[in-house]
């Protein structure tokens, strides 16, 4: 990648939740810890501020009040100010909602699109597969509560087609093909199978990191890839579609940790990622 294809990345916080250690990294102690919902800030050369999801948003407090969406919220406590939402921490930082033209989106999770309504211009990318809409307790189970999106998210979607992949360069190794998701080759989304259907991660350059790998829920904590640690099994089926491959995508990143020591795995949900990254 050349200088003009650098983003100048920052991650951000919007929220948290709590969940055992134990049905995150297997074998750890029962202790509740913080889970952040992180997303980033990146600021391209060109085409201005793009955000890789949004993190909570207060509407979660107000759609988890009615049946069965509060069970959501049952099984998953949430911790959001209006301060802390990702709109309101980009206006601190001379960014205006309407400044943003472009939100990816990772999949279709809460904890992933809970800002969405928040950005009136923005047009919305993710892989094609990933939005599979539901309502009621098929919500619920799925992570999904329809009422994070915006009114007009049909008309602002722009759905990236898998076919589109193309062959990657050999640092990307074992992903072997992605969508170059701006035509420039700056950002190279890959598919992230397990957590979520169409889940995606992105490569990219950032100013005074070097290369970059958002890895979105591919897995939770840094310690999952590093140490080849998987989630509790109860965990790991009752929320995966596909549990197999959730295990296959940690290996994938395992791998790709050891090949490139280097590289920068960002994990959307690591306390350990919050405090070294987040500005």
């Amino acid at each position: 990648m050349t200088n003009d294809q650098t983003f100048k990345l920052t991650l951000l916080q919007a929220g948290h939740t709590t969940a055992p250690e134990a049905m995150i990294l297997r074998g750890e102690s029962w202790r509740k810890m913080t889970i952040p919902a992180l997303f980033a800030l990146l600021e391209h050369p060109r085409l201005g501020p793009i955000l890789f999801d949004t993190g909570y948003s207060p509407r979660f407090l107000a759609e988890t009040r009615r049946w069965p969406y509060w069970l959501y919220a049952k099984m998953t406590p949430v911790f959001i100010r209006a301060e802390e939402t990702a709109a309101a921490q980009l206006q601190r930082r001379g960014i205006r909602p309407a400044d943003i033209e472009r939100v990816i989106v990772s999949h279709f999770h809460v904890d992933h699109i809970g800002g969405l309504a928040d950005f009136p211009r923005a047009q919305f990318i993710f892989y094609a597969d990933a939005f599979q809409p539901k309502t009621g307790l098929a919500a619920v189970k799925a992570g999904f509560l329809p009422g994070h999106l915006p009114a007009d998210f049909a008309g602002r979607a722009a759905p990236v087609d898998p076919a589109q992949a193309i062959g990657l360069p050999p640092e990307t190794a074992p992903f072997a093909r992605g969508v170059d998701l701006l035509g420039d080759g700056s950002l190279l989304a890959v598919r992230l199978p397990g957590h979520a259907v169409g889940q995606m991660g992105l490569f990219l350059q950032a100013e005074g990191l070097g290369p970059v790998f958002l890895c979105a829920d591919a897995c939770w904590h840094s310690r999952a890839f590093r140490e080849l640690i998987f989630p509790h099994p109860l965990l790991n089926h009752l929320l995966h579609p596909d549990p197999a491959a959730y295990h296959q995508s940690i290996r994938r990143i395992h791998q790709l940790h050891q090949r490139r020591p280097e590289l920068h795995i960002i994990p959307s949900h690591c306390p350990e990622a919050a405090q070294q990254y987040c500005q």
